[in-house]
């Protein structure tokens, strides 16, 4: 059985941005708009449902009025992928696979997600998987000019011949030597960014929190480190924005703003199964 859930944990109480999953953008709440991305997966994908995860009754109201399915998870849950597990917790039948889709990544291609659940069903190896992209030198040339100002911002994987992850840092990896003559061989640099976006399988979704907090993911802030000091595979799924503009959370009244330009410059998201 090949049997996925799409988790949406949303939380009201952020710190930045309080209510965030209920603030509109572009006259559409935000995790409506997360939910409607999912829900296209689903009806593109066999076996698969979604479910919103939260602890709070405005959310739950909202998800009322849509038909959005839901589930209560604790209050005491201090990340998505701590709602995830709550949520695998409280199933009486256990998906194969569950993929962490945050309530704050109203534009998360469809396709990215797809792709996920699409490497787990036809992959031999790995027990968590997640996207990247390859960067281009003007791509790697912007992130090194994002990192100046926000050095914790962006997070980039090295990756092995069976597309395994090796490592995650906040720094860029690889250190490059010979950049000069790199540049003049190809447009893309060796550069491959994550994209935090995670399918897990059930037994990897357990071991996570039977784990403590492993040393590189302390000194990181990656949670995915703990797979790897574990020894638990990380299967990379390379991935493209397919010539759209390229957004990861929304954490500030700016970000909703820049999330209405994408919109507006690229247009929604063509979600008819």
């Amino acid at each position: 059985m090949h049997k996925t859930l799409i988790v949406i944990p949303a939380r009201y109480g952020s710190t930045r941005l309080p209510g965030k999953p209920l603030l509109k953008i572009a006259g559409t709440e935000m995790l409506l708009r997360v939910a409607d991305i999912a829900r296209y997966v689903c009806q593109t994908q066999s076996e698969c449902d979604y479910v919103v995860a939260t602890d709070d009754e405005r959310i739950v109201q909202l998800c009322e009025q849509h038909q959005v399915p839901y589930l209560m998870t604790s209050e005491q849950c201090n990340s998505g992928t701590e709602r995830c597990f709550d949520v695998l917790q409280q199933l009486p039948e256990k998906p194969d696979f569950i993929v962490n889709l945050q309530g704050d990544n109203p534009l998360c291609p469809p396709w990215f997600i797809s792709a996920l659940i699409e490497s787990w069903k036809s992959s031999s190896v790995g027990e968590v998987f997640t996207p990247y992209v390859e960067l281009t030198w003007q791509e790697l040339d912007k992130l090194r000019e994002v990192k100046q100002v926000t050095p914790f911002s962006g997070t980039t994987v090295q990756i092995n011949r069976d597309l395994l992850a090796m490592t995650f840092s906040k720094n860029i990896i690889p250190a490059i030597r010979k950049e000069a003559s790199m540049r003049q061989n190809s447009t893309l640099s060796p550069v491959k960014r994550h994209i935090g976006l995670y399918g897990y399988t059930a037994k990897a979704l357990e071991a996570y929190f039977a784990m403590p907090e492993s040393t590189y993911e302390h000194c990181e802030g990656l949670e995915q480190m703990r797979f790897l000091e574990n020894n638990i595979a990380v299967k990379m799924v390379k991935v493209g924005y397919q010539g759209r503009t390229g957004m990861s959370g929304v954490d500030s009244p700016e970000d909703i703003q820049r999330a209405e330009a994408i919109i507006a410059s690229d247009g929604e998201y063509d979600l008819t199964p």
